[in-house]
């Protein structure tokens, strides 16, 4: 089960990399101390060989330094009437190898025996061998039963040989004789062993010190993925107000944290506003279902006459056509969130929309002696004119509605940065701070008094027409100086 942990799998992966890394550090350290260790002794051997090499050419025997020369020839002919040249010529292969004889006697000058000091049985020793095997010499302080080596091949060089506690190197001369020098080398061994010991001991130390730095470490940048998991699994089970605590933001876990606490944000507002869109729904569907059934209530308790009954059904179809409204409009915003509501994409004339709607609001705004200004330059946009048009034409009712007697809506538009901008502003009694924040809420109203048979989602679904279509819409009002509403949408 510690294995599934991605803790202990980075300790693991970690130890092990680490682990790799010392003991070929360790094993690099150790081969260069051994071969510097042990080129120091050969190349000491090497010189006390060529010494014995130089004592066995001193103690070897004379050797011919040519044929003896010529006689002069006899220029007159002997008795027997020919002329004497002197002995004849050998052939060369007729002469004695002076290098096939072998040393009479081997010993070593003064200054070539200092190399061997035969008072320590820790030093320098030598052996020295005839071709035939016969030891010709030897030092005092040389082991007992030294094998003879070995011949190499003819060619190459006579790499020095371990020989148990004993580094030797040994020479074959040319008439075979095998010249062998050689050192006891136990002290150089032990303080290998020490020194592999130490490097054994200092990466031990290291590992260990890495891998509770690592285990700390890992700790700290896993912690808050444990944070997180403990905030997500009390949120799955209600606790919307829980959140993650990051102590550090500016790495990569600590910016995830900050975005779930973001989503963690917007799914607690979300739910809420669920809680209070389904409140408001059922409060919306109340208002009518009551007048309905106090309605067929009172006309089932007692006869009444033809005018009383026509009334009572004519209260219920009121409060029936309010509530086709609502669950209509409710219907409306649920595609528009799910993304089913389709909208065309065409280039549309946004001035012609925008004085039809003027024209189709006309007749309300007479009714209340509102003055409406409409002055759009040609503009065009792409969308679905059906769709923006409704848009329009709510918030051209909203104007009218909410503004003061003999008041004015005026329509500007302009084409700004790629974006077509129709403005609808009134002269009306504008909307308090605290109601601005909330204008676009479902349900929301700013002005309780004057909503009667409103359903309070007129602008929550302009709003969601104008999210569909990439664009944005905007409030800004001042109480008493009215408001201004004012729509974006993209032109290409």
């Amino acid at each position: 089960m510690i294995f599934k942990s991605i803790r202990w799998r980075l300790q693991l992966w970690y130890g092990l990399l680490l682990l790799g890394v010392l003991a070929g550090f360790g094993f690099t350290a150790y081969e260069l101390q051994r071969g510097k260790q042990f080129r120091r002794t050969d190349d000491e051997l090497r010189r006390r060989v060529a010494e014995l090499s130089n004592a066995l050419r001193a103690n070897g025997p004379p050797r011919d330094r040519g044929l003896p020369p010529r006689r002069p020839p006899r220029d007159r002919p002997g008795p027997d009437g020919q002329i004497d040249d002197g002995p004849p010529l050998r052939a060369p292969e007729d002469r004695p190898d002076p290098l096939s004889r072998p040393p009479r006697e081997f010993h070593l000058l003064p200054r070539q025996a200092g190399l061997f000091d035969e008072t320590d049985t820790n030093g320098f020793y030598y052996v020295v061998w005839s071709r035939d095997g016969t030891i010709l010499g030897h030092s005092t302080n040389a082991p007992t039963n030294i094998p003879l080596p070995d011949k190499p091949p003819a060619a190459g060089p006579i790499p020095p040989r371990l020989r148990g506690a004993f580094r030797e190197c040994f020479q074959i001369t040319p008439p075979g004789e095998i010249l062998l020098a050689g050192c006891l080398i136990a002290p150089e061994l032990n303080e290998l062993r020490r020194t592999a010991l130490t490097l054994t001991g200092a990466g031990g130390l290291i590992l260990l010190v890495s891998l509770a730095g690592g285990w700390w470490l890992a700790g700290r940048a896993i912690n808050p993925i444990n944070d997180i998991s403990a905030a997500a699994v009390k949120i799955a089970a209600g606790d919307i107000s829980q959140r993650i605590n990051l102590a550090d933001t500016s790495n990569e876990l600590g910016r995830l944290g900050t975005v779930l606490n973001s989503t963690f944000d917007r799914l607690g507002a979300a739910l809420e506003e669920q809680k209070q869109f389904t409140a408001d729904a059922a409060h919306e569907l109340r208002t009518p279902v009551s007048v309905v059934l106090t309605q067929t209530q009172t006309a089932l308790t007692r006869e009444r006459t033809a005018a009383e009954y026509r009334e009572t059904v004519e209260s219920c179809q009121r409060a029936a056509q309010r509530m086709r409204r609502l669950i209509e409009s409710l219907l409306e915003l649920a595609r528009l969130d799910a993304g089913q509501e389709p909208m065309k994409r065409e280039r549309v004339d946004l001035a012609q929309g925008v004085f039809d709607c003027a024209r189709l609001v006309q007749p309300l705004a007479e009714e209340r002696k509102v003055k409406i200004v409409c002055a759009v330059p040609p503009l065009e946009c792409t969308g679905d004119l059906e769709r923006i048009g409704q848009v329009i034409t709510n918030l051209l009712t909203n104007a009218v509605n909410y503004n003061q007697e003999n008041g004015e809506v005026r329509i500007a538009g302009e084409s700004k940065n790629g974006s077509a901008i129709i403005t609808v502003s009134d002269t009306g009694q504008g909307i308090s701070a605290e109601d601005l924040p909330h204008i676009f809420e479902r349900f929301y109203r700013a002005e309780k008094s004057r909503t009667a048979g409103r359903t309070g989602l007129g602008l929550s679904i302009s709003k969601a027409i104008i999210d569909a279509h990439g664009g944005t819409l905007q409030v800004a009002s001042e109480l008493g100086k009215g408001a201004s509403f004012t729509i974006r949408l993209p032109q290409a």
